[in-house]
């Protein structure tokens, strides 16, 4: 075999074989990293019977795919290899039939144009497939946003206090901090992730490694939305402890919350599920709409539960005993069926937790839109999952396993990045008919007016990193990008859900542009936005992105402007040498620009003065064009300190930090509603 026999069976598989770097230096894979990425999607490159057997796989298939994705008002295009008669029959959503035909031209198969948006059923021949129509564009800000020009707050779930709430925000909370906001004109509040974790291991509480982007993070439900106060208080017996600390406890408030969480359970059982009461009778339809896809989450979790009770080196399902490994689809196995006849009780507890939890966040987002506001919750979906959580135990074929997402070397990390999540398998999405991206996407807008794609560059390419390789090892991995915007264009319509992008870092050449035919919004954040080191005028940004003073992981305006992060990262060996005297530089450049914007005048204030310039990054950002401008509740505020460390696990408290005062009172906080107010003045 040959370096060209290898490399041409990586152009077929989708992988590239050069990259840019952010340097603009272009880059070649090894031939190594290639040999090892091949094998873990499934195309051997050990001899050349493997190498054939590959290229056989690889070569265009001879029959329909299961989805075929278009634009409405363009035509039919099918693969003429896929044969069949000249003609088909569609069936409509609604049940309207029409009759296509179809012409031959060149390696296609051309019908009709198509104008009706949905996924309508087409007959062809003996073969069938789904035809999505999509529209041209996602439901936009501006849309929503009916002439006006929108503001909106950011916030961590988690860090939002409320009296009752264990010592974790919850979904009650947002709801309190939804109707203060709104009250200062606010039309949204996005929140940090809320994808389902590991309940029976709670130190895993970083949001963006979630063990499934399907369900919700039980703890930040509030079962009083349910069952009423009094109903609750009869099980709690602890977790007010917790409520003042500064800092989330993860693990004991979590415990906390569960015991409580679990006797409400049992209570719910032996008296809702045995009567058939009102509040049973949705559960049951909750569990029965959920389906298979609810069952295994469910059943994963108690199986976690299980073995990382008695053995805590079995925190991975790839350790547990062979018959528990393969997921959930083994009734028939004896060891199985004993757990799942003994473990009952448990798996209906983790179906009842998501029932709490999602009656929760519908209970928020009607609340802020009953509030006046006009997109509301706005929900963030991880750019994957961790392998050893619920969907990749439940749903093993849908996935990458043996492949990490990351990141290539660049200037800020030499090594580049492996965030040891897994991503979804371009083959397994064709072939199921990408029913692993819609689940995800209808989960993601469910019960929100809007979402948040993390590193949305990850529906054109990743970076893949084989298991136990570096970093630098990896290469981009290419997925259908037409499709998953096509996709995205149904769901939002459907959902009327707004669509944003994470799009930071090294994007690929025409990707913006193709956000914005496709409708969806990206974001312009402050400390990026700069020409030749000197900051850009708000309105030279973007029309059609989310402008932003910072996100979690970067610094606060007034730890930036401190330079406190600076020293945090200094004392844990992690600051470049030179950064505080570029610091200081930008200082001058940053105020410049608030002054020349009108934000801002007189003289810049001393590092240590951090609330005028909190003022004036605040009024900056609102300056801009965008359609949407999003506030941290941390800059509101005028905190030092930022959410995440990106760097560090243990040696910085990330995702812990809780803010002051409660929710239901951060706007009644003087500086805060001042600066909502010069934030809904300048907005333009």
């Amino acid at each position: 075999m040959s370096d060209d026999d290898i490399r041409a069976l990586a152009r077929a598989a989708g992988l590239a074989e050069t990259w840019t770097d952010a340097l603009g230096i272009p880059q070649q894979v090894s031939i190594a990293s290639l040999h090892r990425i091949l094998d873990a999607l499934g195309f051997g490159t050990g001899s050349p019977a493997d190498l054939e057997d590959s290229r056989r796989r690889l070569a265009p298939p001879g029959t329909l795919p299961p989805l075929v994705t278009m634009r409405a008002g363009s035509r039919l295009t099918l693969p003429a290899r896929a044969g069949g008669a000249a003609r088909g029959q569609l069936t409509y959503e609604d049940g309207g039939l029409a009759t296509l035909r179809f012409s031959t031209r060149g390696d296609k198969l051309v019908g009709p144009a198509l104008d009706r948006v949905g996924y309508h059923r087409l007959e062809f021949g003996d073969r069938q497939v789904t035809v999505a129509v999509a529209p041209t564009r996602c439901v936009t800000i501006e849309e929503r946003a009916e002439g006006k020009h929108l503001w909106g707050v950011a916030a961590q779930i988690y860090s939002l206090r409320r009296s009752g709430d264990g010592g974790i925000g919850d979904a009650t909370a947002v709801r309190q901090l939804a109707e203060g906001a709104a009250r200062h004109g606010a039309d949204a509040i996005a929140l940090s992730p809320v994808h389902s974790l590991f309940t029976a291991d709670s130190g895993r509480y970083g949001p963006y490694s979630p063990s499934s982007r399907l369900f919700f993070n039980p703890l930040f439900a509030d079962p009083e939305i349910v069952f009423g106060p009094q109903r609750v208080a009869q099980h709690r017996r602890e977790g007010e402890a917790f409520e003042q600390a500064p800092l989330v406890e993860w693990r004991p408030a979590a415990e906390a919350k569960l015991a409580v969480l679990r006797r409400l359970f049992d209570d719910f059982e032996a008296h809702d599920l045995a009567t058939g009461t009102e509040v049973a009778r949705d559960f049951e339809v909750f569990v029965r709409e959920g389906g298979e896809l609810l069952r295994g989450h469910a059943l994963f979790e108690a199986l976690h539960g299980k073995w990382l009770g008695s053995q805590p080196s079995l925190g991975f399902w790839r350790d547990w005993p062979p018959a528990f490994r393969q997921g959930p689809m083994q009734p028939n196995d004896p060891q199985m069926a004993d757990f799942l006849s003994a473990a009952g009780p448990t798996v209906r507890f983790h179906q009842f937790l998501q029932w709490l939890a999602a009656r929760s966040f519908e209970e928020a987002q009607k609340t802020a839109v009953g509030a006046g506001m006009k997109i509301g919750l706005i929900s963030d979906l991880a750019i994957g999952m961790d392998r050893a959580g619920s969907h990749a135990w439940s749903r093993q074929s849908d996935l990458l396993l043996g492949l990490n997402i990351g990141a290539p070397p660049d200037e800020f990390n030499r090594a580049g990045q492996d965030w040891g999540l897994s991503g979804f398998s371009p083959q397994a999405l064709v072939a199921t008919g990408f029913e692993p991206f819609l689940a995800t996407v209808r989960a993601a807008m469910r019960y929100a007016g809007g979402v948040r794609i993390d590193h949305i560059m990850g529906l054109q390419r990743l970076w893949l990193v084989p298991e136990g390789a570096s970093a630098a090892e990896g290469a981009y991995l290419e997925y259908p990008l037409d499709d998953f915007l096509r996709l995205l264009a149904i769901e939002s319509h459907r959902h009327g859900a707004v669509v944003i992008g994470e799009d930071l870092g090294t994007v690929p050449r025409g990707f913006r542009r193709r956000l914005t035919e496709a409708g969806i919004a990206g974001m312009d954040v402050m400390w990026f936005e700069r020409n030749r080191g000197s900051f850009r005028t708000p309105a030279r940004w973007r029309r059609d992105a989310v402008s932003m003073t910072t996100t979690h992981d970067l610094p606060t305006v007034a730890g930036w402007w401190r330079g406190n992060d600076i020293e945090v990262r200094g004392a844990l060996g992690l600051a470049a040498e030179g950064e505080a005297d570029a610091r200081q530089t930008d200082r001058r450049r940053l105020w410049r620009a608030f002054a020349a914007a009108g934000t801002a005048d007189g003289p810049a204030p001393a590092p240590e003065d951090t609330g005028p310039v909190v003022d004036a990054a605040l009024g900056f950002v609102a300056s801009s064009p965008a359609p949407l401008m999003l506030a941290p509740m941390e800059d509101l505020l005028g905190m030092i300190d930022q959410p995440n460390l990106p760097g560090t696990i243990d040696q910085h408290p990330n995702w812990r930090r809780r803010l002051e005062p409660r929710a239901a009172e951060l706007f009644d906080d003087p500086v805060v509603a001042r600066r909502a107010a010069a934030i809904v003045a300048r907005r333009p």
